[in-house]
């Protein structure tokens, strides 16, 4: 049986850390907003809201580093081709 690398099946989420240095990852789809009010609150779709070490500016790197990752999501209708993200339409 093949070993897998412990984060193979958080596709979707990010690594985040409690304020008493324990991490913990969350789903990245599910996050409505991120605050400042001073320390980092995240708040999901959910109503769930999490406080977390990481200032707003790293959470919303991971989110973004996270969707480099997944890859383009759209189609092209032409073609069926995932569409690079430089030619997605607004």
């Amino acid at each position: 049986m093949a070993r897998h690398a412990p984060t193979d099946w958080i596709v979707n989420m990010i690594t985040v850390t409690r304020f008493d240095q324990t991490e913990f990852v969350v789903n990245a789809d599910l996050i409505e907003f991120i605050e400042t009010r001073p320390d980092t609150h995240i708040t999901l779709v959910t109503g769930k809201k999490l406080l977390v070490r990481e200032t707003a500016q790293e959470v919303v790197a991971r989110v973004l580093d996270y969707r480099r990752a997944a890859g383009p999501l759209l189609r092209r209708p032409e073609t069926g081709e995932h569409a690079p993200a430089d030619d997605r339409e607004d």
